[in-house]
């Protein structure tokens, strides 16, 4: 019997993924490290990005980043997460992608993050 390779492979995320395209600030805990990026998706339990740099598997990182009012049907609202880096893989050259865990968040009450966008459309 000839079984689809496809259907062997289970689905381990269990909150829906989201694409979405935010400014994110990290910081690695392991090396003191800081990156501005934007990630690719999110989660209610994750988050994937690409950094400019490298963070090993099992770091404890912190993100902080804006949900936008379209998302929050509300006003914006600046979140930090701290979360564990669960995988790590090749990226556009020689940008590495990192997918992370969250574990505890926090909603913040300054500003968004306009310092660090370069997109001068979410820093108005």
């Amino acid at each position: 019997m000839i079984m689809n390779t496809a259907t062997q492979v289970s689905e381990r995320r269990a909150m829906r993924r989201f694409a979405m395209h935010l400014p994110a600030l990290i910081h690695s805990a392991d090396r003191f490290q800081e990156f501005i990026t934007e990630t690719l998706n999110i989660s209610a339990r994750g988050v994937f990005f690409y950094i400019d740099g490298q963070i090993a598997p099992h770091t404890r990182i912190e993100v902080t980043l804006t949900l936008p009012s379209d998302v929050t049907v509300s006003d914006s609202v600046r979140v930090r997460f701290t979360g564990r880096v669960v995988r790590v893989e090749s990226g556009p050259a020689p940008r590495m992608g990192i997918a992370a865990v969250i574990e505890e968040y926090e909603f913040l009450r300054t500003p968004g993050l306009q310092a660090f966008s370069s997109d001068p459309q979410i820093r108005a």
